[in-house]
């Protein structure tokens, strides 16, 4: 009933919430995309996405689609491999940034070595500058890390808006510095905090220093100070900071799949594949 192409087309669209970025990541025509999530709906009988001239939003039947389209594509990416059989072999060395790692990466890790036993997968979890550096010296074949919007670095896998965040109660007064916590240079939301606050002039103290995602959630719950996180991968129990605070605006971020040229195509595309396929919840926690 529900065509394969479609719901990878619509699951696309739901990811990346625009039209014009998924018909990218596919290699497809806006109007083809249009055209897919349209017979989508006509099969449905119901509407999935809303959308004007500035924006797409999932209904809630969007949400249940998208849900029903993971589970659909990997049963389908799993009967194609029982009856056609993995020719896929060899090393694979892929690296994540810690905090991504916390999502669900390890579960599309395990399903992507059952469909792919003959592939002997590495990973190393690090900061995106470090995993920037091995792809580029051929230490790794493919990475996913955060980058700015626009730099042109990797396929994009998702979108999101960074956010302060910091335990409920924690007050940020314009009279005295703002107490940052930070991951250790380089950092890309290091430089991006100290940029945004340089922008308006706003001080700030470094209150703590960390290696990794688990030493910044220790300090920003002991309440020593804020963070930067990703909108999607802050944890519940943390709060964003509202308007009131007077901190500016920290723009959007990307996870991007970054891949090593002289590595073998295949495996690299099939992990690829593997991790787009299930990016809309790389939920989890929040360099």
């Amino acid at each position: 009933m529900y065509s394969v192409e479609h719901l990878r087309t619509f699951l696309a669209v739901a990811q990346l919430l625009s039209f014009t970025r998924a018909a990218s990541q596919l290699g497809l025509a806006q109007p083809t995309v249009s055209q897919h999530v349209r017979k989508l709906e006509d099969a449905a009988g119901r509407p999935l996405l809303v959308r004007d001239t500035r924006s797409v939003a999932l209904t809630d039947d969007g949400e249940a689609m998208a849900d029903f389209a993971r589970t659909i594509i990997s049963a389908h990416e799993r009967a194609v491999d029982y009856f056609t059989g993995s020719g896929l072999s060899g090393r694979l060395r892929f690296g994540v940034t810690d905090d991504i790692a916390l999502t669900q990466v390890p579960t599309v890790l395990r399903d992507f070595r059952k469909l792919h036993p003959g592939i002997d997968l590495a990973l190393t979890v690090a900061q995106g500058p470090a995993l920037q550096r091995r792809i580029e010296s051929g230490h790794l074949d493919i990475a996913l890390v955060k980058a700015e919007p626009g730099e042109g670095k990797g396929r994009l896998v998702r979108r999101d808006r960074l956010i302060w965040a910091s335990v409920p109660g924690i007050e940020v007064t314009p009279d005295r510095p703002v107490p940052l916590i930070v991951y250790q240079a380089p950092s890309l939301s290091r430089a991006l905090a100290a940029r945004a606050l340089d922008a308006v002039g706003r001080r700030y103290r470094v209150t703590c220093t960390v290696q990794g995602v688990n030493g910044v959630l220790a300090a920003v719950r002991a309440g020593l100070g804020i963070a930067i996180f990703t909108h999607s991968l802050a944890p519940g129990d943390l709060a964003e900071l509202p308007p009131g605070a007077g901190l500016p605006e920290l723009g959007e971020i990307d996870q991007v799949l970054l891949t090593n040229p002289r590595a073998r195509t295949e495996p690299v595309e099939a992990l690829a594949n593997a991790i787009l396929s299930r990016a809309n919840p790389m939920r989890g926690m929040g360099h």
